[in-house]
This record gives C-alpha cells, structure tokens and sequence, in this order.
C-alpha cells in the first residue's frame, strides 16, 4: 500500500537519554512536521494538517497507532531575522528515504539505519536530530523567508512514523502539563545529540563514500 520497506515485527526496547523534561506547559514545540507533509495513514499517504485525532498513524515499531492529540503553532514568526541556530533543516529529496523535500525543525529527531550505528550502540537504527545531519547527503540549514505551521501528532506512546515515502520521524510522548510527565514512562528512544550525534553522522558520511564507484573504473572507493 504505501510502496516502502516494514522493519520485521520484533520485541524491542532502546535506551533513552533523558534530555528533556517538563516543561511547565511551554506553548512552543520542538518537533512535529510543517503542515502539508504527507504521513503514512490508514487513509493512505495524507497530508499531516489533514489528520485528526483519532485518525490511525503508520509507525515503525506497532504499526497502526491511534492519535490521541494533535498540538498545532506557528514557526519562524520573524521570518528572515531569525536567529541562524534556529534555521529550518532542509533533507533533499532520498536523503533519508524520502519522496519529497521535507523541512524540519533543527531539534525534531529523526531515525537512521547504520552499520555505525550497530557497532557504537548495538542496534542498527538509531534516532538523531536533524541539525546533526547537516553536510551529510546535501543536508543543509535555510534561512526561513515565512512563517509556516508546524503540527505534532501524539500517540499512546512514544512513536515513529513515516514521512514523504519512507522519512523516519520521531514522536516523542506529550509532556506538556506535569500530569503527562509523570505518566509518560520509560520512553523507548534516544535521541543522539551532541558529541555522540556528530560521530554518528561522521560515519555515516564515511560507510556513504567507501560505496561511491571511483570515476572510470567501475569499482568502489575504500577508506
């Protein structure tokens, strides 16, 4: 139906840092996905803006998920002035499996497959935010010339779902009053941030160039 490739259905369970917390009902969000991008649905490939609670969500670990709410807010207000650190991250398109360009927030984590990944943390996929993929795959930070509206959808539990043909995007839990904080759990991902995001993405941009044929040849560069 969606024309893309499931991870094999299996118990799993990975670490988390516990880089966020509470943050006292802050209006603001630090993930979510610009409104038109199209997710993986019950109703087929829908544009995010167009889902409503209770509307089913393909995800990576549990298949279809039911939303259970949908937080909406408007990014960039200052357009043009704002802040260099605060830039959306543009991922051309088939950067990460995507159809489509797709526009992030430089915070909102995405899921990658890596042998660099196995080998520093066991597991294969691993959840990165967006602004540590910059330089890799064309990856890049634009200056925003509007505002635009940003939707983050909200399951049972911590999620990821598919975006544009096979983008993986973080949902993290709702934490947004100190109830659903305390309620939240042990959440199932770590977003790698930091030193640990860069060495991840600093093999990534190797294991892209040791595949790369060398010019006339018909063989593969090694490093």
């Amino acid at each position: 139906m969606f024309g893309m490739g499931l991870k094999p259905q299996q118990p799993t369970r990975r670490a988390v840092e516990m880089t966020g917390a509470y943050d006292g009902g802050l209006a603001t969000l630090s993930h979510g996905l610009m409104a038109g991008t199209r997710v993986a649905s019950n109703l087929g490939w829908r544009a995010i803006d167009a889902l409503a609670v209770g509307d089913k969500v393909l995800t990576f670990d549990h298949g279809m998920q039911e939303i259970t709410e949908i937080r909406r807010a408007h990014m960039w207000l200052d357009a043009p002035e704002s802040a260099e650190a605060l830039w959306p991250v543009v991922i051309p398109v088939d950067a990460l499996g995507n159809r489509e360009e797709l526009t992030l927030l430089p915070d909102q984590g995405v899921m990658v497959e890596s042998d660099a990944a196995q080998d520093m943390h066991g597991d294969p996929f691993a959840v990165i935010t967006a602004m540590s993929l910059v330089g890799l795959r064309g990856i890049c930070q634009r200056q925003p010339m509007q505002r635009v509206e940003l939707i983050a959808v909200y399951f049972a539990q911590e999620e990821v779902i598919y975006a544009e043909g096979g983008a993986l995007i973080h949902c993290p839990c709702d934490m947004s009053t100190l109830d659903k904080f305390l309620d939240a759990g042990t959440p199932t991902y770590q977003v790698l941030s930091g030193e640990a995001a860069e060495e991840l993405a600093d093999m990534m941009y190797l294991e892209d160039h040791m595949m790369m044929p060398v010019e006339n040849t018909g063989f593969f560069a090694t490093i």
